[in-house]
């Protein structure tokens, strides 16, 4: 997968557990595990803007391309 998602990184950087996360971005402790540990194809841009919103930094702080090799 050629995006790799940081989501563990920037929550430990501010000192966040993913309950308080979920608490705040108002989206179930489930899915925001899902997405911490990488098990989602898919990301809708309001709950990415609440979680940068909640924990004050940029997409390209939680995503991040990698080109595949051929």
């Amino acid at each position: 997968m050629p995006i790799i998602l940081r989501l563990d990184r920037v929550m430990a950087d501010r000192k966040m557990s993913l309950n308080e996360l979920s608490e705040r971005v108002g989206v179930a402790n489930v899915n925001l595990s899902k997405l911490k540990n990488g098990r989602v194809s898919a990301i809708r841009f309001s709950t990415l803007e609440a979680i940068c919103d909640v924990l004050e930094c940029q997409p390209g702080d939680i995503l991040e391309y990698k080109k595949e090799n051929d």
